[in-house]
């Protein structure tokens, strides 16, 4: 499993890259791999704004359905619509080609109360 010391976790096992106030969205490894083959992604259209912590959508597996919780306040500018016609890249590449959506934040100082990669791991018993 991977754990990109690059990014920010949350405890709800989402992950974040920021670049200049623009947050990059997805659920983790870890994530991915508990729910099993993802067969579909349900998320927010761009300009829905977002309080940190609240549900932006759903993954739904052969397993399961998973809420998906935004780590970070702010309006989502780009949604990942790769991912409606193909759901596995989140299990393919969960870091890359299956990030979810992009938000510009409204506080950037809230990445500071999300996990790093080591806290994260220690998180899940990794």
């Amino acid at each position: 499993m991977e754990f990109p010391g690059n990014l920010k976790y949350s405890k709800e096992h989402e992950w974040v890259r920021a670049d200049a106030g623009v947050a990059v969205i997805g659920i983790t490894d870890f994530a991915q791999d508990e729910l099993g083959d993802i067969v579909f992604v349900e998320l927010p259209k761009a300009g829905r704004k977002l309080a940190a912590g609240e549900t932006f959508g759903v993954a739904e597996s052969v397993k399961t359905v998973s809420d998906l919780y935004c780590p970070v306040a702010g309006e989502v500018i780009e949604v990942n619509t790769a991912i409606d016609s193909e759901p596995e890249l989140v299990n393919k590449s969960p870091y890359a080609g299956g990030w979810m959506i992009k938000v510009k934040m409204d506080n950037p100082g809230q990445l500071d109360g999300l996990l790093a990669a080591a806290a994260y791991k220690s998180l899940i018993g990794k």
